[in-house]
């Protein structure tokens, strides 16, 4: 019996390589020296996709696999995924949520602590000489006992806020609709959430409905104190209100680990010493990134074996 075939767009671990070969017959996109020959190739072959959230699969490549019947995602995020598109073709969509929850917001707390704590500088400090030349750096801002909003509040926001009560930090949160069972109070707009914070930590979804969600009246609430984190997706801050923000020294900071276009991320955020950036690497867990390969190919096995999907999004 011929395995199913399955186009994949980007590279993923070796591990999940050859899980995948052992199922399917694969299709490597990234690889091929002609993707548009390739696609015009096995078109007529094609039964599924596997694809990463910073990949996605828009809907002009799903109008060319006519076969196409599933699309596997490793990652949460679905926003570079035509949705809309899949669900009127009947195409199957499944991510990989929760396999990451726990590493996206441990990243959260990471990035809260190393940009009030200056961690990065601290590290420079010592490595450069100048601690024994110089003496102390300068004095840093405290986490305990301050107040934290959270802009998103699904899972990885829920995970953050049950870490950050270690912390006594008051907690906030905005979301589209407020949340039962949550221990944090809701507001209703994120300026308003933004002018109740010290720090302020996006963990929405992304896409259109999200996209610059924080903008210059946002970073403004927030303040000359206030720090800003990006743990979701770059496209929900307008980077250039961002820097104009930085710039002129009306936020505290920021800790960002996505970027509106990564990785070629505006250089101009390097610049900033207040601002501690990571290479869109919450999830960069040998653990976590096992997991999530092995529900990509879980799923994929589902759809063909006729069954329900782990994780369906569509």
């Amino acid at each position: 019996m011929s395995k199913p075939d399955v186009l994949v767009m980007g590279a993923l671990p070796q591990w999940d390589m050859e899980a995948l070969e052992e199922r399917f017959t694969l299709h490597r996109y990234w690889e091929a020296a002609d993707p548009d020959a390739l696609i015009s190739a096995q078109a007529g072959n094609i039964r599924a996709i596997a694809t990463r959230g910073d990949l996605g699969a828009d809907a002009a490549l799903m109008k060319r696999l006519p076969k196409l019947e599933m699309i596997s995602c490793f990652g949460v995020g679905v926003d570079g995924i035509d949705l809309d598109h899949a669900r009127a073709n009947s195409i199957r969509v499944a991510n990989t949520p929760d396999v990451l929850t726990d590493d996206v917001a441990d990243m959260g707390v990471a990035l809260i602590l190393a940009a009030a704590r200056r961690i990065p500088q601290g590290d420079a400090h010592v490595r450069s000489g100048k601690w024994l030349d110089e003496g102390a750096m300068g004095l840093t801002s405290r986490v305990t006992g301050k107040r934290l909003g959270i802009l998103g509040m699904g899972r990885i926001g829920a995970a953050l806020a049950r870490r950050m009560r270690g912390f006594d930090m008051s907690i906030a949160y905005h979301n589209r609709t407020p949340r039962e069972g949550i221990d944090a109070t809701y507001m209703e707009t994120p300026q308003a959430l933004a002018a109740a914070s010290d720090f302020l930590v996006i963990s929405s979804a992304g896409g259109e409905g999200t996209r610059n969600i924080v903008d210059a009246s946002v970073l403004d609430a927030l303040g000359p104190e206030g720090v800003l984190v990006n743990i979701s997706r770059g496209s929900t801050v307008d980077e250039a209100a961002l820097i104009d923000a930085l710039t002129q020294k009306r936020i505290g900071g920021a800790g960002l680990d996505v970027f509106a276009s990564e990785p070629d991320m505006d250089r101009r955020l390097l610049e900033f010493e207040n601002v501690v950036v990571q290479p869109h690497h919450a999830s960069g867990t040998v653990e976590t990134r096992k997991a999530m390969g092995k529900l990509v190919l879980d799923n994929l096995v589902a759809h063909f074996e006729g069954a329900e999907l782990l994780t369906p999004v569509v």
